[in-house]
This record gives C-alpha cells, sequence and structure tokens, in this order.
C-alpha cells in the first residue's frame, strides 16, 4: 500500500559567502539527527509538515506579500486550494522552531532582530513554547505584533518522496536572503548541527563521502551552483517553471536508491535509503 505523503516546506536560507575574497553565496545546512526515523545523519535544509494552524482561518491578519488566492495559484496542485497558503506560513514557522530564525517584521515594515539579550530569551520561550504545542504559531505573531512578509520567501522547488518508502513527504521548496541581526541556533533535538557552506563545496564534500545528503538538496545545490549572489538565486527563483519531481526507486548493484525521472541528474555515490520489507 503507498504512503500518501504528507505536505511539507522547506527554506533555503543564502547570504553573501563573508569572505570579502570570494565572491558566491552560501547556504545554511542543518544535520539530522542520527536517531532519526527519516534521513538521519543526513544533511538538509530547515523544514518540516504543513500544520493545521498554518492556514487556519484568520492567519492572513498576520500575513504580507501572499495572499490565498494568490498562494493557490502558484501551487495549484495542492489541495484543498485554501491549504496552500500553509505552505509559505509553515516554512517560516519551522525555520523559527529549528533554527531560530524568524522571517517576520514590525508593523512598520523593520525586520526582527534576536541580537539583544531581552529579544533571545522572549522569543527562545516563544520557540520552546511552539516545539511543545504549548502555543500557536499566530498567538506569537499576536503578542508581539508581527507580519509575515511571504513576498521574501520564493518559490523554487516540488520534490515528492519515492513511493513504498515509510515516511513520504510532499515538500516545497523556498528561497530567501538570510534576515540581518538574528543568529543560527539549530535545536539540538531534531537538529544536531549547522553550517554554512558553498553549494558547490557542499557537493564537493558530498562526493567525498563527508556529507551525507539525499537527492532534492543535491539537485538543489547543483541548481544554484552558478549563482553567484543572492540576487541571482532569487532571480532564478523567479524564472523557473515549478513543477513536481517524483523520483523512483530502482535497483542498482543489488541496492535500492533514488534516481531521477530521466535516470540521471547526479554524479558520485547514490544515496541509499533502506526500510522494512514491504509489499511491492
Amino acid at each position: 500500500m503507498k504512503e500518501i505523503p504528507a505536505d511539507a516546506s522547506t527554506v533555503v536560507l543564502l547570504r553573501t559567502c563573508p569572505n570579502a575574497g570570494i565572491q558566491d553565496i552560501e547556504v545554511l545546512m542543518v544535520k539530522r539527527n542520527r536517531k532519526s526515523s527519516f534521513v538521519p545523519g543526513f544533511y538538509v535544509f530547515p523544514g518540516g509538515v504543513v500544520d493545521s494552524g498554518d492556514f487556519e482561518v484568520g492567519i492572513e491578519c498576520f500575513i504580507r506579500g501572499v495572499d490565498r488566492v494568490k498562494a493557490s495559484h502558484l501551487l495549484c496542485d495542492m489541495k484543498p486550494a485554501n491549504k496552500a497558503l500553509g505552505a509559505w506560513v509553515a516554512a517560516v514557522r519551522e525555520t523559527f522552531e529549528e533554527v531560530g530564525i524568524l522571517l517576520a517584521e514590525r508593523e512598520n515594515g523593520t525586520l526582527v532582530t534576536n541580537r539583544m539579550e531581552e529579544e533571545r530569551q522572549r522569543f527562545c520561550y516563544y520557540r520552546q513554547s511552539l516545539i511543545g504545542n504549548e502555543m500557536r504559531f499566530s498567538q506569537m505573531l499576536g503578542k508581539e505584533e508581527l507580519f509575515l512578509p511571504l513576498d521574501r520567501l520564493h518559490y523554487f522547488s516540488h520534490w515528492i518522496t519515492p513511493e513504498f518508502l515509510p515516511l513520504r513527504y510532499d515538500v516545497r521548496f523556498f528561497v530567501t536572503e538570510m534576515p540581518p541581526d538574528q543568529d543560527v541556533t539549530h535545536d539540538g533535538v531534531e537538529l544536531t548541527d549547522h553550517i554554512w557552506i558553498r553549494p558547490s563545496e557542499a557537493l564537493r564534500q558530498y562526493e567525498q563521502g563527508v556529507m551525507d545528503m539525499v537527492l532534492p538538496q543535491i539537485m538543489t545545490l547543483e541548481d544554484m551552483k552558478r549563482c553567484k549572489t543572492v540576487a541571482e538565486v532569487i532571480d532564478l527563483a523567479r524564472k523557473r517553471h515549478v513543477s513536481a519531481t517524483l523520483t523512483k526507486i530502482q535497483q542498482v548493484d543489488g541496492k535500492d536508491v533514488e534516481v531521477m525521472p530521466d535516470g540521471s541528474g547526479f554524479e558520485g555515490r547514490l544515496p541509499v535509503y533502506s526500510w522494512p520489507e514491504r509489499n511491492d
């Protein structure tokens, strides 16, 4: 029996390489706990499942730049249609929960910061409350009088976990620039490490067996590695026609591996998955 994939969002946070001698971008990658049930120990981008609260009635009060109509138009294959807006909201919420970065702004349009000690403590409390299901995201936004500038998130790609895996996700990838005056802190539970890295370097480390990644991450980095500025990545996202990529599991040297629909897409070590015995 095929597992129905859960709707999810992930965010590729981008920044200019801090080394002034290198004209390039860096992306934030996080390492999943080795005890995780899904791709344990692998490097991914922050993200997670779309919750019902992400598209609840009234969430529009806290949103700028994208409404339900625009969201459902861009994600026309997401059902029900009113759930599409939740993909953007989930992207912001999950990024905050997993790495402490909040893509939000005040009434006057200034972005949220977390450099002051009082700010760090306050938002750390909110973050733990969200992770512990003690507070809804909309409650935090209301308390802080914050708005989500969802037009800062640019739809980049759409990946669906292969059939017959026990955990499947229908994931929307977004790209955005890292907001200033915020610091990354991985949650230490789902994620055990994080790294800012140039796409070309991440791919090199993957090929050398240093960083484990799965195909959506590999192909995303391949798409970005020729971009030398954050603006170039965002421009690439704006020009892309995004369609769903459903990869397949094929036998290679006696192992189940994930490959692109055309049978190609990357070189190097194949990302291998394993799962309990299944009935095809």
